[in-house]
């Protein structure tokens, strides 16, 4: 019995002494010690938790190499083979979770909203709740810094650039036509409604590689991924009406809306500065079918637009008016899908197709122009780690235009082109930690009317500052064909593509409730078009010889915690920008531009109402113009411009609204230019005539009935 006393507390002696001690301490990548810290052997129950100093100490009767892993919540987790026998008073260094709420987003040139956003300076709601936009998409972003208020026209210009600058994609595919048709100095709207969309990214420069042919900026819409539920939407407006309806299955959905617009009752009520035969009218739609599939979602997005208007306009060179009489019709399509495959991969996909015919009749002369365009595109997303992920793809855009005018008397011209460009790109993202960001990229295109190939690197970082702050920084070098004014001639002539670079410096600053940004850029224009003849015509001498710059500073703040039920954002643009091109003499600023300007947006929900009500004023310096009465290229400038517009919606019930806005409440005459005489009069001066706005105002009423499922979803969020 004693022997075998004896061999136990042997073996029970071996046991103990053969214990590993596994010690060290655990900190942060700043060196400070991480309290509360988990650190085992893999497999085992051998572990502890580290000391308010960092410090930890655990026995462990595993023998030879093992993994040690060490975690806690908001950093990486650790893991690392140790030989247990010499792991003693070791340093672990946990990296800082780089997916953590707070990481650094880079954020230059990028302003987005929508519930996917990491950072966002606009909701979807505030897209079509702003005053004075009419549930206009970009009549709301143009109260957003870096853009300009250009009323005669009405699309987007950003940053010195032209309106054509800027290019419209829908679920990451272009888009040709975004806009609706219109005639000289008559404002145009965007095709789309912002019933179908559930988040925007608005980039004002520099951005991914994966986007092409746009000189100064993207917009990017989304449409939903999955409605809420079944639902029926009514709006009687003064200006007409529409109907929307959404269906939801258990693996796919369906959006429809359709639209009919006809100004004649409104403006035969309300006075207008346009002389009309017949005022516009249009009958579009849109719809989105969804399809999820187990590893990826499905979309079909198709939306057409068939308008018309005649008017007649006063012209400085003609005793009698013109008469414009214009006819639209334009259909686009595409297919999308975005899904997961194998160990963190992701596709995108897609293709499109858009037809735009105009006819147009002015007085006698007779213009038809048809427009076909289609975009395939490829490309693939890499997950390799959360510090590093590679996406590369390639699209071909196919163009073909055409268009014939007719004098109807002995004059009949053809004039058109065909355009093939294929590219490709390539884009990685590095996050050295939740602080540190860089992207880079390198987009590769040929374009076959052009006969060129462009190599176009594109780069951007952020650095976070502090848990609310951060800096970013973005570069990019940019082509685009040039417009079709002018391309269209391609085959009297050779042209090449118009080039920017972009230099953006961003600082960010968010809290809940609260957003600030200040964005310095500069942009450098190459190759921009020039013509040796008062208007753009065939036997016009085209080079590319043209250049130009824009610098400037934008300033953006966000509150809604000033007061409860009230959300306001003030909008700061100055910029410096000059350009030699077109048919100018000499470098000028273009009549596009104004130096400064401010915009003010305030929201305010009046629970006692049930209403919300919401006011925008938007305000530019003087716009440059020339004067052939003097000697100085562009020495003109008009007053400044001014516009302060009111909306009120009120809740009738739950589910109806009725909404009340008017545009440029005060009645203010702006003034966007002026038109002058070719020629002088008798005593030697030349006359002009002042571009206005159609109307000094504008009134809308609208009736927005929601019949869904649970009964309490409304129309508000499209107002």
């Amino acid at each position: 019995m004693k022997t075998i006393f004896l061999a136990l507390a042997s073996l029970f002696s071996i046991a103990l002494f053969s214990q590993n001690t596994i010690s060290g301490k655990i900190i942060n990548e700043k060196g400070k010690p991480i309290v509360g810290a988990n650190i085992y052997i893999e497999g085992t129950y051998d572990g502890a938790t580290s000391s308010e100093t960092g410090d930890f100490s655990f026995e462990t009767a595993t023998k030879g190499n093992q993994f040690l892993i060490g975690s806690f919540l908001i950093y990486d987790t650790y893991k690392q083979e140790i030989d247990v026998t010499n792991f003693k008073d070791q340093t672990i260094k946990l990296r800082d979770n780089v997916n953590a709420l707070d990481a650094v987003v880079i954020t230059a040139g990028t302003l987005e909203s929508g519930d996917k956003a990491r950072v966002s300076v606009l909701k979807p709601l505030d897209i079509v709740t702003t005053a004075g936009s009419v549930g206009n998409i970009v009549a709301a972003l143009q109260t957003l810094p870096g853009t300009q208020t250009v009323g005669e026209d009405g699309r987007l210009f950003v940053r010195g650039g032209e309106a054509n600058e800027t290019q419209t994609f829908v679920d990451g595919i272009r888009v040709a036509q975004p806009y609706g048709a219109t005639t000289n100095n008559l404002p145009t709207r965007g095709r789309f409604s912002p019933f179908l969309f559930s988040g925007i990214a608005f980039s004002t420069g520099g951005y991914s590689a994966e986007y092409g042919e746009a000189l100064s900026s993207v917009l990017l819409l989304n449409t939903q991924d999955e409605p809420d539920q079944n639902k029926t939407e009514i709006a009687l407006m003064t200006v007409g009406l529409g109907v929307g309806n959404t269906q939801k299955w258990k693996k796919s959905s369906l959006s429809v809306n359709t639209y009919y617009m006809n100004l004649a009752p409104y403006q035969a009520i309300i006075p207008q500065n346009v002389d009309w035969n017949s005022p516009y009218q249009s009958l579009s739609g849109e719809t989105v079918y969804r399809y999820h599939f187990a590893s990826g979602i499905f979309k079909l997005y198709a939306a057409f637009d068939s308008s018309r208007f005649d008017l007649n306009q006063e012209n400085i060179n003609f005793e009698e008016k013109i008469r414009t009489d214009l006819n639209n019709n334009n259909f686009y399509l595409n297919a999308s899908y975005n899904g997961a495959f194998g160990t963190g991969w992701r596709v995108t996909s897609g293709i499109s197709y858009g037809y735009n015919n105009n006819k147009v009749k002015y007085n006698s002369n007779d213009v038809d122009s048809n427009e076909n365009a289609a975009q395939l595109k490829l490309k693939l997303r890499k997950h390799f780690s959360n510090y590093f992920n590679l996406s590369f793809g390639a699209d071909y855009f196919i163009t073909k235009f055409n268009e014939n005018f007719d004098d109807n008397i002995a004059l009949k011209v053809s004039n058109g082109y065909d355009s093939n460009i294929a590219a490709f790109y390539t884009e990685g993202d590095i996050l050295f930690s939740k602080y540190l960001a860089l992207k880079v990229g390198l987009r590769l295109s040929n374009n076959s009317l052009l006969n060129e190939t462009n190599l176009a690197p594109r780069a951007s970082m952020a650095y976070k500052v502090s848990k609310n702050s951060q800096f970013s920084f973005a570069y990019g070098d940019f082509t685009q064909t040039p417009v079709v004014d002018y391309i269209k001639y391609s085959k009297y002539h050779q042209f090449e593509s118009e080039k920017a670079q972009h230099y953006i410096l961003n600082y960010q600053f968010t809290k809940p409730g609260q957003t600030f940004r200040v964005e310095a850029y500069y942009k450098d224009y190459s190759n921009l078009v020039q013509y040796d003849t008062k208007d753009i015509q065939y036997n016009s001498f085209f080079s590319n010889n043209g250049s130009g710059y824009a610098k400037g500073l934008d300033l953006f703040w966000r509150d809604s915690n000033l007061y409860k039920n009230l959300e306001y954002w003030i909008s700061y643009s100055y910029i410096d920008s000059e350009r030699d091109y077109k048919n100018f003499p000499t470098m000028a600023t273009p009549n596009f531009i104004a130096d400064h300007s401010l915009s003010v947006v305030t929201k305010y929900f009046v629970e006692d109402w049930k209403s919300q009500v919401s006011l925008t004023n938007s305000f530019s310096t003087g716009r440059p113009y020339n004067n052939p009465n003097e000697v100085k290229f562009m020495n003109g400038k008009t007053k400044s411009y001014n516009s302060l517009s009111f909306s009120w919606a009120y809740l009738l019930t739950t589910q109806k609204i009725l909404y009340f806005s008017v545009s440029n409440v005060l009645g203010t005459q702006n003034v966007f230019g002026y038109d002058y005489a070719r020629v002088p009069d008798a005593s030697g001066v030349y006359q002009r005539q002042a571009v206005v706005p159609t109307a000094d105002r504008f009134f809308f009423v609208g009736f927005f009935w929601t019949i869904s499922d649970n009964k309490n979803d409304n129309q508000l969020k499209n107002l």
